[in-house]
C-alpha cells in the first residue's frame, strides 16, 4: 500500500495508514459480533438527552443514562471476536492482495490521532 502522506497536526500521516486503519476497523470491528449487539429497537426520545427514557424490570425501572448497553458476556464475547479478526488480518498484513480485497468505508471522516496512543509512542 504506497500512497502520499499529508501533514495532520504538524506532522505527517501516511495515507497508507489511513486507509489501513479504516480496513481495520471495518473489517474488524463493524463487521463482528457488534452488529449482533447494535441490531434492534432503538428507543426515541422526547427530550433527545433520553433523561425520558427508562427501562422496565421485574425490579423497578431503569434510567436510560444508568443502564449498562452490554453485558460482561457479551463484551467477552465482542473483544474475542474482535481481537480473532485483527489477529487474522494481521497476519496477512503484508499480502497487498488481500489487502486490496478488504471493504474500505469511502464514506467515512478521516482519522485522527489518539492523544492517549500517541502519547505513548512518542515515550517510546
Amino acid at each position: 500500500m504506497k500512497g502520499k502522506s499529508k501533514q495532520r497536526k504538524g506532522r505527517k500521516v501516511s495515507r497508507e495508514s489511513e486507509i489501513l486503519a479504516k480496513k481495520i476497523v471495518l473489517n474488524c470491528m463493524r463487521d463482528s459480533f457488534l452488529e449482533e449487539l447494535h441490531a434492534g429497537t432503538t428507543p426515541s426520545s422526547k427530550s433527545g438527552d433520553y433523561s425520558d427514557v427508562k427501562v422496565m424490570t421485574p425490579f423497578g425501572e431503569i434510567p436510560w443514562s444508568r443502564l449498562s448497553r452490554i453485558s460482561d458476556e457479551e463484551m467477552k464475547h465482542l473483544m474475542k471476536d474482535v481481537t480473532n479478526k485483527v489477529y487474522t488480518l494481521l497476519t496477512h498484513i503484508e499480502n497487498e492482495e488481500f489487502l486490496s480485497r478488504l471493504s474500505y468505508p469511502n464514506k467515512w471522516d478521516a482519522p485522527e490521532l489518539d492523544p492517549e496512543i500517541d502519547f505513548l509512542a512518542k515515550k517510546a
